[in-house]
């Protein structure tokens, strides 16, 4: 769809080492669309692929890249930044955030099919998994495309597949749902599954790895071409029949170039018994924009739902507090946040005593829990301190409390006192 000229553009970003991909919409619609390498054609995924030209500054990106002729090639952009190892090429050495910042930059230059890019209103980047150092050059990479808006966000793989079902018909993922990526050498698996006894309904995922055959193009010679569609049928309803054995799955999503009917005869046929089953490949970049409309302007069924991936603290963190003479709770960190975005900053006066309590109330089946911590060398008596939430990971939890003082009363000290408590994570 072409957008209105003045029309904001939310984005979502799908990027690992072998390909990149983008889908985008209307801010003010959910629906959702994805942007062919090739107009006319439905080729979404961007080979993750720079070329430099011989003797010159001039780089090319995508099929492009891998089409020049006696150019150097750069692959494994991801992997290359995460490294953080300069890259040697020619007389000259490039760190390789700045290289993966050049081909996300040529990528998103493919909006000029449908907007400029003063109008994208949020972007979304999505990966396999998260981590510190993902997260660290990420966030240099973004700050690199000079974009004009500060609503940037990060999600795995996971929580797209999360917020893709969630904007899907709600028989689709009323038991379980599966989803399937042909990827090298293996089969990566998703099984979703929502626990409607709890209220919000939780909503859990459970990842696998299985070994596959490596996809290869077929032989050319029909008998051969035969017994080796054979064999990947027959290994892949093995996987199938170990994997669904004995459970309700209501859909299961097939993502991956290398899936095909031509091959798998059998292995379809056991999936659609009693099961909705689809083909694709730009489902992540989807529900990549899926999860900034609901960050956006969440949906009751969003509001319905909290989703406790591995990347999400599993634990309601609060404290208690008197307020206007009576006890109560006040609430700050929400459980179902993703573990690198939950951070607090609170002011608060401690009437008597030299130590802080937090209530520690987890979603998954542990025991609820006061973590006190103890404030050594603080001036008994009235103080006023400032406290500081965040996660060093998804399961550990640092707290930072600095001294205010009080007022004329007492100077402040700015003394900060750290703890790291652990949490549930599943």
């Amino acid at each position: 769809m072409k957008l209105l000229h003045n029309a904001k553009v939310i984005v979502g970003f799908d990027l690992c080492d072998t390909y990149a991909q983008i889908s985008y919409a209307n801010i003010d619609s959910d629906s959702v669309e994805t942007l062919s390498s090739v107009a006319g054609a439905e080729i979404y995924n961007v080979p993750a692929v720079l070329c430099k030209k011989e003797g010159v500054n001039h780089w090319l990106y995508g099929k492009d890249a891998l089409a020049e002729q006696g150019g150097i090639v750069i692959e494994n952009l991801l992997s290359l930044a995460i490294s953080g190892e300069p890259i040697q090429i020619e007389e000259n050495s490039y760190q390789p955030e700045a290289l993966l910042t050049l081909f996300c930059k040529r990528c998103l230059g493919m909006l000029s099919q449908i907007t400029v890019p003063d109008k994208i209103a949020a972007l979304m980047i999505t990966c396999k998994t998260m981590d510190n150092r993902i997260l660290e050059v990420l966030e240099q990479v973004v700050a690199g495309l000079g974009l004009k808006t500060d609503r940037i966000f990060f999600q795995s793989h996971t929580e797209s597949f999360y917020y893709y079902m969630l904007y899907q018909p709600e028989e689709l993922w009323l038991r379980q749902s599966l989803l399937c990526e042909y990827r090298d050498n293996s089969i990566l698996v998703y099984r979703m599954e929502c626990n409607r006894r709890t209220t919000p309904v939780v909503v859990y995922m459970e990842e696998g790895k299985y070994p596959f055959t490596a996809y290869e193009p077929m032989p050319e010679g029909e008998a051969l071409r035969k017994e080796k569609m054979e064999r990947m049928d027959e290994e892949f309803l093995h996987l199938l029949e170990n994997i669904c054995h004995n459970q309700m799955i209501s859909s299961v999503y097939l993502i991956g170039e290398h899936f095909s009917e031509e091959w798998m005869k059998e292995s379809l046929r056991y999936l659609c018994k009693g099961r909705r089953v689809f083909q694709g490949s730009n489902l992540f970049s989807k529900g990549a924009c899926f999860g900034i409309l609901e960050r956006l302007k969440p949906g009751e069924i969003g509001k319905a739902h909290v989703f406790l991936g591995n990347d999400k603290l599993k634990t309601n963190v609060g404290m208690r507090i008197l307020r206007r003479g009576q006890d109560s709770y006040y609430a700050l960190l929400d459980a179902g946040v993703n573990w690198y975005e939950a951070e607090e900053n609170i002011e608060f006066y401690l009437q008597d005593g030299n130590s802080v309590e937090l209530l520690l109330t987890s979603l998954i089946g542990g025991q609820n829990r006061l973590a006190e911590i103890t404030l050594e060398g603080l001036s008994e008596g009235n103080s006023r301190l400032q406290m500081r939430l965040y996660l060093k990971d998804e399961k550990h939890l640092v707290v930072e409390v600095e001294d205010l003082g009080f007022g004329v009363f007492r100077p402040a000290t700015h003394r900060v006192w750290q703890e790291e408590l652990e949490l549930e994570n599943g």
